[in-house]
């Protein structure tokens, strides 16, 4: 049955209709946020997928260019693999979602946003994510929800939620935020070095909002949702895991005791030995069973450490970190490189250099169509131990990298000051937790050993969480296991001044306010270790000079109007300079002239043919010129590339010259003095005048 249901959201109407569109869907809706319109389903499939031990939800969202009347830039001219935002925006909606399934469930469930219209004003993220809660809350799919979610700005001090476009130009801080009624689930932050007190009290405004919608979703789930369907629970026999529990916790415990992950492991092989051997015949055939109760038995004894005794599998306290150690310059032909080695976690990150022509274009259905700072994370198997394909990059390798790019980008000079496209790529070599963070280190190493005149250093680091009822212990630096067994990884990067960039994933229903501040605290403090004690001592300010394998680039201006004859029919005359020079040019629409090379004589060069092109050309001006005809009056001279001027007989030579075929051939190369523009704007030369020069 069709229905409509309308609430206000920050003050603009909120619309759903469910019952009209894909009915054979488990859920279904469709969001009208402004005039964003975003459609949502959630599908479970019928009966569990067998041989698994997770749990398999696939988050889509589908951008469609028809949204903002764009055809797709492609060869067929139709969308195909996501985009990195729509990658991004998946991994939004995934992640306050996944926590409120039951973590038992084996039944596929997918779950598709489809973007159809985009009013800028209103998020279709957001849009997405609430339509995606609505959609599987009123489904037959078992659920915890709902939950909801909204944006915050910070427009002249001010914390605004769900901030328009115009506010998000002038916005100092772009917050994702989702949660449920009670809690804080996820969230997503880019911030200019905003205090975290600012980013706490952002955070807290939107949950208020994010309230309200997730009543209006009960209301609807309430009416017309379906009854959950019954599942076949996926767990360890209380029987079997109390057995491995009897004979093995020593063992675990032993054997998990050391800050060395190789050593751990080769530690637990023993261990699955013998619970192999001691239960294999109660238990025949269950091997995989019998390592989940092992795992099971693992977290255990990790979490009750920290839990009851404050410990951490390596020793260190809660608010240690591993050691640190930092070193630039490694790669002799990069323009820049940094190595960030925390504990057994380790980054490399590299550094290029180009013109602003090499910025990456984009083709979204938001208005950022291309950007300079760019950011690339790899994550090979070799740095967990493991042999597997290279196949490119994953939704959490780009979402990775888009932590690490919105960290550094509030701390990247601006075109103005370094007119340089910026490629940066962490390639992780070892990996024991946090290494989006390590990038991050890695990457204000590699930046200011390229020159790179960053407004400050950026340092990341993580936060997790064990809790048990009402009992929380935080503690900074997770490695490995204790992300796996712990129930929060609150990743913040920042500078000494405020933060840049936050992302928060966690396994439970969601976090108080209590603890968002606390890992706000202890992030802050760490960084700041890190900082000092590690990142300014390798490299304390950015190089004075770029690396000589790094183009230099310089700037002139010319005349918006006159861009057309510099860059000539089909770019022929800006590609006679570049080949004449072996000098790269850029132009930009408002006349700015960007020249890339390592030859400053050259680079000089071409700015003087470049703005002699345009017009500033004075008299008094040299040139080599090259003789294009002869007539019996005199010359025809070629002084810039497409432009002719006349060089009069009695200009040719010091001496009377009774034909001008006696001093000069078409082809010749020779030296003219600009004498004179008439009336009608022609340019006459003298070679005479310009002799005692040659």
């Amino acid at each position: 049955m069709f229905k409509v249901f309308e609430t206000e959201f920050c003050g603009r109407p909120l619309i759903v209709e469910t019952g009209k569109m894909a009915q054979l869907a488990g859920g279904a809706c469709l969001v009208r946020y402004g005039d964003t319109v975003v459609h949502a389903t959630a599908t479970a499939s019928a009966k569990p997928r067998d041989g698994i031990d997770f749990f398999p939800l696939s988050v889509d969202f589908e951008e469609k260019l028809y949204s903002v009347g764009k055809i797709p830039g492609s060869y067929l001219k139709r969308e195909g693999r996501p985009s990195e935002k729509a990658i991004l925006a998946s991994r939004c909606i995934d992640r306050p979602i996944r926590p409120l399934f039951p973590k038992d469930l084996r039944n596929d469930v997918s779950v598709v946003a489809t973007v159809m219209s985009v009013d800028q004003d209103n998020d279709p993220v957001i849009t997405g994510m609430i339509g995606a809660s609505i959609a599987i809350s009123i489904s037959n799919i078992p659920f915890a929800g709902p939950i909801a979610g909204a944006t915050v700005g910070l427009v002249d001090g001010e914390v605004v939620v769900n901030p328009t476009q115009e506010q998000r130009k002038n916005s100092d801080m772009f917050l994702t935020i989702a949660g449920t009624e009670a809690k804080v689930n996820m969230i997503e932050a880019g911030a200019n070095e905003v205090p975290e007190e600012k980013v706490f009290e952002g955070i807290m405004a939107a949950h208020k909002e994010i309230q309200k919608i997730c009543k209006f979703i009960s209301e609807i789930q309430a009416e017309i949702g379906k009854p959950k369907f019954e599942y076949e629970s996926v767990v360890v026999p209380e029987e079997m895991y109390e057995d491995v529990k009897a004979v093995a916790i020593d063992m675990v415990r032993e054997a998990l005791d050391t800050d060395d992950k190789n050593v751990r492991e080769e530690n637990l092989k023993g261990v699955y030995s013998h619970v192999y051997e001691t239960l294999g015949e109660k238990y025949p055939e269950q091997e995989a069973v019998l390592d989940e109760a092992i795992y099971k038995l693992q977290k255990y004894v990790v979490r009750r450490w920290i839990l009851d005794e404050g410990k951490r599998v390596d020793g260190r306290g809660l608010e240690d970190i591993r050691p640190l150690a930092a070193e630039v310059g490694i790669l002799p032909r990069t323009h820049g490189s940094g190595l960030f080695t925390r504990g057994q976690t380790q980054v490399l990150t590299t550094v290029t250099l180009g013109m602003i022509s090499e910025e990456q274009l984009l083709d979204g259905i938001d208005e950022e169509e291309s950007k300079r700072y760019i950011h690339q994370y790899n994550f090979p198997s070799y740095s967990v131990g493991e042999t597997r394909p290279s196949r490119g990059p994953g939704r959490r390798e780009i979402g990775h990298g888009a932590l690490a790019e919105k960290a550094l980008v509030p701390v990247i000079p601006g075109s103005d000051e370094f007119p340089y496209t910026l490629r940066v790529v962490s390639e992780v070599l070892s990996s024991n937790g946090s290494t989006s963070q390590g990038s991050i280190c890695g990457s204000t190493l590699a930046l200011m050993d390229a020159g790179v005149p960053i407004k400050a250093p950026v340092a990341g680091i993580s936060c997790g969480l064990v809790t048990e009822g009402d009992r929380y212990i935080t503690m900074v630096d997770i490695q490995g296991l204790e992300d796996f067994f712990g129930d929060m990884d609150f990743k913040v990067a920042g500078t000494k001044k405020g933060v840049t960039a936050i992302q928060v994933d966690i396994k439970i229903d969601g976090l108080t306010p209590e603890i968002i501040r606390e890992a706000l605290t202890k992030t802050r403090a760490a960084r700041f270790k890190i900082l000092d004690e590690c990142l300014l001592p390798c490299i304390s300010e950015p190089r004075p000079e770029l690396s000589k394998y790094a183009p230099k680039i310089i700037s002139t201006s010319i005349d918006p109007e006159k861009i057309s004859e510099v860059i000539g029919k089909g770019g022929k005359i800006i590609q006679r300079i570049t080949a004449e020079t072996g000098v790269k040019i850029d132009i930009e629409d408002d006349g700015t002239v960007y020249f890339a090379t390592n030859d400053a004589e050259a680079a000089e060069m071409a700015v003087k043919i470049v703005r002699g092109i345009a017009g500033d050309v004075k008299i008094g001006d040299v040139f080599n010129a090259t003789v294009t005809r002869l007539m019996d009056f005199g010359c025809f001279v070629e002084y810039l590339p497409g432009k002719e001027g006349l060089v009069h007989i009695s200009k040719l030579d010091k001496k009377r010259v009774e034909k001008v075929s006696d001093v000069v051939s078409v082809g010749d190369q020779i030296v003219v003095k600009l004498i004179e523009v008439d009336r009608m704007g022609r340019y006459n030369f003298s070679r005479k005048d310009a002799l005692p020069q040659e």
